[in-house]
């Protein structure tokens, strides 16, 4: 297991750092303090050469320009909540509009746009980094002073592992998860409708055409939602359902089949032409599934590679959309003396 540390550039004046990883089977992954960012995973193909299989850019002005969240942490709420408004304890909290009427992933500055302190972690079998960062009370207009700690870790077996912890001072609301936008294939040079997805999930989410859900919960079966036998992303994506196109495609949560709380197997793509899998396992009630539907070719990556409409995909495991506003949804409320701790897992191979 090697580790390395590279200056990525500087954010407002503070120094960014990009943490590089790799293990004896040749998979490497990039991570900078900037915003949680994984900016690369490379993994061996079924030749055995390895190859990039994320989106991202080779500097931190990239991203600070702006980009869809490619590779960060997102938070305090990850997800859209409904006109940028929530209830909690009798009051009502006003925040930042960020995505067409509603807000989107922690506001204008979220967790994606800070520097988190930063150390390296190891262990016998894996290698990572710890990232720490404290969102004061009020920040973004969300309440309490909330604590934030956060580890990746690289395994020997192939594994990404994430770990999220957090503590809060008084009453606020808490919904972490990554953003890591995914092509087995090139790393999003081409399309991903070619990948295979199973999803162990038989209900999902439905959505107005704001992609806020709408309360009810509907079963997958004879939709086109329905990814429990894996299928090609692309092989009903142009369906005529009202659901994909208040989507633009698939852009919505999936119930997680078995008990929220526990580790299970979430989600597996497969890319044909590498062989590449990836492996979902989280104890989060849900994962988003996003088909890279607002990607317009407008934003050139890494050896300039154009990210264009569809060239990736998205698997948030993360707590319902619009949650602080849905009370049959699994409750987001972290309060003082709760521990906010959830871990989910990309697993990566070869066939």
């Amino acid at each position: 297991m090697d580790i390395k540390k590279e200056k990525f550039g500087s954010v407002n004046g503070v120094e960014v750092d990009l943490y590089i990883f790799k293990n004896d089977n040749g998979m490497e992954i990039k991570i900078s303090n900037y915003g949680g960012i994984i900016t690369s995973i490379s993994t061996p193909n079924k030749q055995g050469e390895v190859g990039e299989i994320t989106m991202g850019f080779d500097n931190v002005e990239d991203y600070v320009k702006g980009c869809p969240y490619f590779g960060c942490i997102v938070g305090r709420i990850g997800n859209r909540i409904a006109k940028g408004k929530f209830e909690l304890d009798g009051k009502v909290y006003d925040l930042a509009i960020n995505n067409f009427t509603n807000h989107l992933h922690g506001g204008n500055v979220g967790f994606d746009k800070i520097v988190w302190d930063a150390e390296l972690i190891q262990d016998s079998d894996s290698v990572g980094i710890e990232l720490k960062y404290l969102s004061k009370d009020g920040e973004e207009n969300y309440p309490g002073n909330l604590s934030v700690t956060l580890t990746y870790r690289l395994t020997s077996e192939n594994e990404l592992k994430i770990d999220y912890f957090a503590t809060t001072d008084q009453a606020t609301v808490c919904n972490l998860t990554n953003h890591a936008y995914f092509n087995l294939k090139d790393g999003g040079e081409s399309s991903v409708l070619d990948h295979e997805l199973a999803i162990n999930a038989d209900e999902f989410l439905p959505v107005n055409a704001d992609s806020i859900p709408l309360g009810t919960i509907l079963a997958v079966k004879d939709t086109p939602f329905d990814f429990n036998k894996s299928i090609t992303i692309g092989e009903r994506i142009n369906n005529d359902d009202e659901q994909l196109k208040n989507g633009i495609g698939y852009d919505h949560n999936y119930i997680v089949n078995g008990k929220s709380g526990e580790m299970r197997f979430a989600a597996k793509v497969f890319e044909a032409s590498s062989g590449r899998v990836m492996e979902v396992y989280t104890d989060q009630p849900g994962i988003q599934l996003y088909s890279g539907n607002y990607l317009d070719g407008s934003l050139t990556g890494r050896n300039g590679a154009i990210y264009k409409h569809r060239n990736a995909l998205c698997l948030e495991t993360q707590h319902y959309p619009d949650s602080p506003n849905q009370s049959n949804f699994p409750s987001v409320v972290l309060r003082p003396g709760e521990k906010y701790e959830t871990s989910t897992i990309y697993k990566f191979k070869v066939i």
